[in-house]
């Protein structure tokens, strides 16, 4: 998210908030060319090898500890300004605009800071930087992303700066690294979604009843062996419903497509009445077209977007003050989906906070991405039942250095 974290942004209009498509922040978040592959494999080599000849430093720097931030954002930014004025950000995401309210957020704060967000799949954005590390060409200072296993990875290799932001205390456990490596910066969920007048009086309540024949034809979702986060969600659907459930999904005619934000798109956009895998939220609203849905007993998934300053980067103190926004009362009180990742922000009326909901398994997302060959299991399952991925990849190809 996980995601974190879409297609009509991390801010949005009072209206929109009652149900969004994200990836962010989400997820986010997709398979490399031959060329780049082969960079990958380089850059896995070079990051084992510094491993090794920074694993002191690296020790070291986690039993350091360190105190939260002090300075205020505006004292921050005074900083940030002397150091140069630039930052560059890696977000995970599904369209190369998602994260236009963040900049526009961003700028309108600190409008001296040239900030360059690039939005890509997660899965695209950490072989980047690893190829990065391998060929000394990094160009972020943050990475924001969904695929959480890379910030447990770059952390025992050295790559990440342990530094606590303003608030880190109030930070919930499962949202921060102990000692600082990492920071959640947005709390997202994935589920599924209807649109009111579609579906009308009989609308589903639960993900068992999207197999009921009368939604044949009328299903969009995104594909759950392209994106990490919808194949957890999927994979909770099995561990609830079976495969057997699976095998009936895919007698519904869905629609499927890739990136997170395409399901919201298309119950949005009145072409599908239903759209499984994507982001949205589950406050009360009487103006959204569209319902996000969390049933009690039932599963769902939320997960907390993870964000970092790289070790090398060009631009710290400008990453320090992007870190500290992020997790700021204006922003965190301002999500989305009315959900924060402190403990001292409230959600709206009807909302509990989301590591509240048992059946969110906001700790289960973490342990699932570390098993990376479960995962690829999971996923040519999924490709058995509902055929390979197809499509471009929907934030385009940004290729091996954007925003340097």
């Amino acid at each position: 998210m996980a995601n974190a974290h879409g297609a009509r942004a991390l801010y949005a209009t009072p209206q929109q908030r009652g149900l969004l498509s994200v990836s962010s922040f989400l997820s986010r978040r997709r398979v490399l060319t031959t060329g780049a592959g082969a960079a990958l494999g380089l850059g896995a080599v070079g990051a084992t090898a510094q491993s090794a000849s920074a694993a002191p430093a690296a020790s070291a720097a986690r039993h350091s500890g360190g105190r939260e931030e002090t300075r205020t954002l505006d004292e921050l930014y005074k900083a940030a300004l002397r150091e140069g004025g630039k930052l560059a950000v890696y977000s995970g995401g599904d369209t190369p605009t998602q994260q236009d309210g963040t900049k526009a957020a961003f700028k309108a704060r600190f409008p001296d800071i040239d900030l360059r967000l690039i939005v890509d799949y997660s899965k695209y954005h950490d072989v980047r930087v690893d190829n990065q590390f391998a060929t000394d060409t990094l160009v972020p200072d943050v990475v924001q992303l969904q695929t959480l296993q890379d910030f447990v990875r770059w952390n025992q290799q050295g790559r990440l700066l342990h530094y606590k932001p303003a608030g880190f205390s109030k930070l919930h456990k499962s949202f921060r690294d102990p000692d600082g490596a990492w920071v959640s910066v947005a709390a997202i969920a994935f589920s599924f979604l209807y649109g009111t007048a579609a579906v009308g009086s009989d609308a589903p309540r639960s993900p068992r009843d999207l197999v009921d024949p009368k939604w044949k034809g009328k299903i969009a979702s995104s594909y759950p062996h392209d994106d990490d986060a919808v194949l957890y969600l999927y994979s909770l659907y099995v561990q609830k419903y079976g495969w057997e459930w699976v095998a009936r999904l895919a007698a519904q005619d869905v629609q499927f497509a890739r990136g997170s934000n395409s399901p919201g798109d298309a119950v949005f956009g009145g072409k599908k009445a239903i759209g499984i895998g994507t982001a949205g939220s589950a406050v009360p609203s009487s103006t959204s077209p569209a319902k996000f849905v969390i049933a009690d007993g039932h599963p769902f998934m939320g997960w907390g977007q993870r964000a970092a300053v790289l070790k090398q980067a060009k631009n710290p103190t400008a990453a320090k003050l992007y870190l500290n926004w992020q997790l700021s009362d204006e922003v965190q009180k301002n999500s989305f989906n009315g959900w924060s990742v402190r403990t001292d922000i409230k959600p709206p009326a009807g909302l509990k906070p989301i590591w509240e909901y048992p059946n969110a398994h906001v700790d289960g997302f973490p342990k699932f991405m570390a098993d990376r060959a479960e995962v690829e299991r999971l996923k040519q399952t999924f490709a058995l039942y509902f055929g390979e991925v197809k499509g471009d990849p929907t934030p385009g190809w940004p290729g091996l250095h954007p925003g340097a």
